[in-house]
């Protein structure tokens, strides 16, 4: 059954939930799509992948945001209120975060979210996720805006450079909040040409903790059940 929820007041908050058959609670999945936060990309970048998991039992939370055209640090808030929006759900038991690209960035952070200091954007989470997992994820925000990942992006979404807003790369870029104390694993193609490699050794050169395990296939295959790099997510899915 899939049915569209409201984790807010705001036209982007907005998320939808697969409830597999069986009895509740179920192990839950937060899905964070990706597109370099831009408007022009919504949460059915996850159709396939949500169908699966529902299909095999899981709660799947799929959910839209606010983009980086909106002020930040609303995309922020945005998931957060989504990732809250999960806690007082009987039907939800252990929840794992699963982020694709842009998406990755923001799994990571909400994974981080206990790590804010007080009065920052998404401090005081409600309940810590108990796995991350970053597919392909942008996880280095200074570096992506050095490499002008997605034409800008990075700058787009922070409303300005590392120089001109350090302090919202402090509390937005997930090697600042490293490491996060939650279980986190980064699945990401050597050969990938949207966001490189780099990135995901970055963030785990940040978290001894980190497991980084390179996938075969391109960018999107994070989003295809029938790739090896969806084995693995399952795989990691199958410890909830």
């Amino acid at each position: 059954m899939r049915t569209v929820e409201a984790y807010g007041d705001g036209p982007s908050q907005r998320g939808e939930l697969w409830v597999p058959v069986g009895d509740p609670p179920f192990p839950t999945v937060m899905l964070v799509h990706g597109g370099y936060w831009g408007p022009e990309y919504d949460r059915s970048l996850e159709d396939t992948v949500a169908a699966d998991l529902a299909g095999r039992g899981f709660l799947v939370w799929n959910v839209d945001y606010a983009a980086a055209d909106t002020a930040w640090p609303q995309t922020l808030l945005d998931v957060a209120a989504a990732q809250d929006h999960l806690t007082d759900d009987p039907r939800v038991a252990k929840v794992a975060v699963v982020g694709h690209s842009a998406g990755g960035q923001l799994a990571l952070w909400l994974g981080s979210r206990g790590r804010l200091p007080a009065g920052a954007p998404g401090a005081g989470p409600r309940r810590a996720p108990v796995l991350v997992i970053g597919q392909a994820p942008v996880a280095a925000l200074r570096d992506g805006f050095a490499q002008n990942l997605g034409g800008g992006a990075v700058g787009r979404l922070l409303d300005g450079s590392p120089a001109q807003v350090p302090e919202r790369y402090d509390v937005t870029d997930p090697v600042s909040l490293a490491p996060s104390g939650v279980p986190t694993l980064l699945l990401h193609s050597r050969t990938d040409a949207l966001v490189p490699y780099a990135q995901s050794e970055t963030y785990a050169a940040a978290d001894p903790d980190v497991r980084l395990v390179p996938v075969p296939g391109d960018h999107f295959a994070h989003l295809d059940p029938g790739s090896e790099a969806w084995a693995q997510v399952l795989a990691a899915l199958s410890a909830l």
